[in-house]
């Protein structure tokens, strides 16, 4: 089984200057060390909100690692300074809306302000890249209810088969799309 590489992001001005610490990163890395059944490893980068920098950090991460996924964590509210729709919607070759309208659906059942919530998903290349919110129990919440959806649009765009702990998330996919399961 080929194994997965998926690009994290963590986007926040204070947290790359070492004012505070991310907790973006590790919260992403425990979702999916309990959710993928897949062998996977992971790209991390910690970025300020600057649009030209996370611009660079997705191209690179698609284009020069070859991440199938790319996460970013942060940047999504309407703050002067929350730039990651934008660097993502600049280096996009598909807009994915559905996964934007569902994180927002999914973070209202918890909090009214999720409304404010800018988050989009793209496609580039063979890559999907989604933004998060940045706070652990936020970025849990939102793949628990998108994450289902995402190894089949990985399939489409050509990436490698993504299996999932069942219990965790089971993904979905329509039964000709299926592949016997793993060991």
């Amino acid at each position: 089984m080929p194994e997965l590489l998926i690009g994290l992001v963590s986007i926040s001005d204070r947290a790359a200057a070492g004012v505070y610490e991310d907790k973006g990163i590790p919260g992403l890395t425990d979702w999916f060390g309990a959710a993928l059944k897949t062998p996977w490893r992971m790209e991390c980068r910690l970025i300020p909100d600057d649009q030209p920098a996370i611009e660079r950090t997705l191209i690179e991460l698609v284009d020069t690692a070859g991440c199938g996924l790319v996460l970013t964590t942060g940047g999504t509210g309407p703050a002067a300074r929350d730039v990651t729709p934008e660097a993502t919607l600049a280096v996009a070759h598909k807009v994915m809306p559905g996964f934007g309208e569902q994180m927002r659906q999914v973070s209202l059942r918890y909090v009214p302000t999720a409304i404010l919530s800018r988050q989009i998903a793209v496609v580039r290349g063979r890559a999907l890249i989604i933004n998060l919110p940045g706070q652990p129990k936020a970025i849990k919440e939102t793949l628990d209810g998108i994450f289902a959806a995402v190894p089949y649009c990985i399939d489409l765009i050509g990436g490698p088969y993504i299996e999932t702990h069942d219990d965790v998330c089971k993904a979905f996919r329509p039964k000709s799309a299926l592949k016997p399961p793993s060991a």
